[in-house]
């Protein structure tokens, strides 16, 4: 499952994070550290729905928390839907044609993970309530990311703006003694709700210190986590943009977003019933004729009711290379005949060896297309 799950991952980074295609413009910006001028590339964009990126000395620019994140943070599905989501809702604010895209430069990793703690004497900083004895007290937050936003001005690159990305817990899971066992607490919408807009007010507050974040736009994003052993990422529930100079959030934007895994749970409702009917009729025929399948199941993701994307994960027991051909092919006719029209959808076969082929479907396009991972 583990191997499943990592290949999934990293099909999904590919389409989800930012498109770098060929250098298209370089340009000389001054190095702020007093190291001499640094060399500053701008990446190819395949697609205006992706952001061009920035390389400095012919580098990739990580974040200045690259790290943090995974390591607060065990669900992998958690981790890829909140990187993905943020930029969706970094595109309502920063067109993709005027603004470049970085990772977090101002947020380091002992600042990240001093807010990710609780509050205290020794961490004034953090944004979770203080332990308080004989009472359990939740921890809320979760995750913190930063991306940036630049602008060319002349032959430069100027910040132009930021999102800051805020995981809410919905379950607590705690130890009443040191390695003994996981308990766990459900946590209220109406806490999750409540908890994610005052961290971010303390965020925007510190922010706003910092001369270089001053004046710039700033976006918060609030995320409600799916639990450790959910098989979907969680959802974003609001966002908040806050204009040049703003001190206090006034605001916020309500976002409709659900995941769902197909097939429905007995006892679940189901988002769409022809969606739902849909995928069951494409796993009832692709079980049908071949019969060495472990399973099928799907990731689909909706915005304000409207299938937005689907991840189909087959699994299988092949061991020639003809018949994962033979499948792959089958499953281009099957998924361009049975699932949801309208909406992109990939297909990942894999097998306990790894990925043995991959299929997609962009949401205006016609038919699906694929591609089978030769052994040699």
């Amino acid at each position: 499952m583990k191997k499943l799950k990592l290949s999934i991952s990293i099909l999904m980074l590919t389409f989800v994070l930012v498109a770098c295609g060929s250098v298209d413009k370089t340009t000389t910006t001054k190095n702020t550290s007093g190291n001499g001028n640094q060399k500053t590339e701008i990446t190819g964009q395949n697609s205006s729905k992706y952001y061009k990126t920035v390389l400095k000395n012919g580098k990739y620019q990580v974040s200045k928390s690259r790290g943090v994140s995974t390591q607060q943070n065990s669900n992998n599905f958690n981790l890829k839907s909140f990187d993905k989501g943020m930029l969706d809702i970094s595109k309502k604010v920063f067109s993709t044609d005027k603004y470049v895209f970085q990772e977090g430069q101002y947020i380091s990793s002992e600042r990240t993970q001093n807010w990710l703690g609780r509050y205290s004497k020794k961490n004034p900083s953090g944004l979770n309530p203080k332990k308080v004895k004989g009472k359990l007290v939740p921890e809320y937050i979760q995750q913190i990311n930063e991306q940036d936003y630049l602008v060319p001005v002349g032959k430069n690159l100027s910040l132009g703006g930021m999102t800051i990305g805020i995981g809410v817990n919905s379950i607590y899971y705690y130890q009443k003694e040191q390695y003994g066992a996981t308990y766990e607490k459900k946590l209220t919408n109406d806490q999750i709700k409540y908890q994610g807009k005052l961290a971010a007010q303390k965020i925007l507050n510190r922010l706003r210190k910092n001369n270089k974040l001053k004046n710039i736009p700033i976006v918060f994003a609030l995320y409600k986590q799916a639990p450790d052993d959910s098989l979907i990422g969680g959802n974003f529930y609001a966002y908040s943009v806050n204009k040049n100079g703003a001190n206090k959030i006034s605001s916020w934007n309500k976002v409709n977003q659900k995941k769902y895994v197909f097939p429905i749970a007995d006892g679940e409702k189901s988002p769409n019933s022809n969606d739902a009917s849909s995928f069951n009729e494409f796993k009832s025929q692709v079980q049908n004729y071949f019969p060495n399948l472990s399973g099928i199941t799907a990731q689909a993701q909706y915005n304000d009711g409207a299938l937005t994307g689907m991840h189909v994960n087959v699994n299988t027991q092949f061991y020639s290379q003809t018949e994962v051909t033979s499948f792959t092919q089958y499953l281009q006719t099957a998924a361009q005949k049975y699932l949801p029209a309208n909406a992109p959808i990939d297909i990942t076969v894999s097998s306990a060896q790894g990925v043995q082929s991959f299929l997609s479907r962009g949401s205006n396009d016609r038919s699906f297309t694929f591609h089978i991972f030769d052994s040699f």
